[in-house]
């Protein structure tokens, strides 16, 4: 009986899926998969399509490549790939942060507006962002960070782009020399405090497995003043407030979480996670 049951739900499943049409807000069916108008129009406003394209004939393109994204994700389940392992772990890990990003913009959108006096006080306190801000010319290296130790603290303490180099072809470690600009209102501001000081001298940034190798060698003022300032000031002041409130809200969450890890997995015990 429970057989028939099942047999029975599943073809009035499947005629239900025969029986979609494309009318009303449903532009295409793909074998019995709706794809709805609110879908095309959010790829659209995507696409960020250039004036004056002919948009009939663009909507017409995009809603093509939907359908052949829909038709190899079919072909992709048919094969059990949205069953498999990795693929329910990757679905996870975007999901999460898709959630994430949309917590946070949500807490940007709903943040209320900085008065002006809070802007002027922004902008006096980031000097570097605004009223000093300046472009550096930079000469630098690129190359594959050692892992010896020795050889981090030679780099380290060389005092000139010259010293960094000869380390470098005494180890046997190849690089790239090229010039580069760099506007100070990108570096943060414990690290700008310690280039305002360091003058002539190299200062080495890690990226991955590489690092590069910079001396600053020429500076220009470019001053930010205005109403562009003030929308940068905004941005950033409302940036800020949201970064805070999520981790406001990251630290409730974890202090009323109920958190078990296996052992060996738990974080050192100084940490928050770990004391719980």
């Amino acid at each position: 009986m429970r057989s028939k049951i099942v047999l029975a739900v599943s073809l009035a499943l499947l005629a239900s899926a025969c029986n979609k049409k494309a009318e009303g807000q449903t532009v295409a069916v793909v074998n019995g998969e709706e794809i709805t108008a609110t879908e095309l129009n959010a790829e659209l406003g995507a696409a960020k399509l250039p004036d004056g394209v002919d948009k009939d004939q663009a909507r017409t393109r995009v809603l093509q490549a939907m359908v052949d994204r829909r038709l190899l994700a079919q072909q992709a389940k048919a094969d059990g790939i949205d069953k498999s392992p990795e693929f329910l772990n990757r679905q996870r890990k975007m999901t999460e942060e898709l959630l994430i990003n949309m917590f946070a913009s949500r807490q940007t959108d709903s943040a209320q507006l900085p008065t002006a006096a809070d802007i002027e006080k922004y902008q006096a306190s980031h000097p570097w962002v605004f009223a000093n801000r300046e472009l550096w010319s930079l000469d630098q290296v690129r190359f594959a960070m050692p892992t010896d130790s020795a050889l981090r603290k030679q780099l380290a303490d060389a005092k000139t782009l010259d010293e960094v180099l000869a380390v470098l072809t005494k180890a046997g470690i190849q690089f790239t020399r090229q010039k580069n600009r760099l506007d100070t209102a990108v570096i943060p501001q414990n690290i700008y405090g310690q280039l305002t000081t360091i003058g002539t001298e190299p200062f080495i940034i890690p990226v991955g497995d590489q690092a590069v190798a910079s001396v600053i060698i020429g500076r220009e003022p470019a001053p930010l003043t205005g109403d562009k300032a003030k929308s940068v000031a905004v941005s950033s002041m409302r940036r800020d407030k949201t970064n805070t409130t999520v981790q406001d809200r990251l630290k409730a969450a974890r202090d009323s979480a109920k958190i078990e890890y296996k052992e060996g997995f738990a974080p050192p015990a100084t940490t928050p996670a770990a004391k719980k």
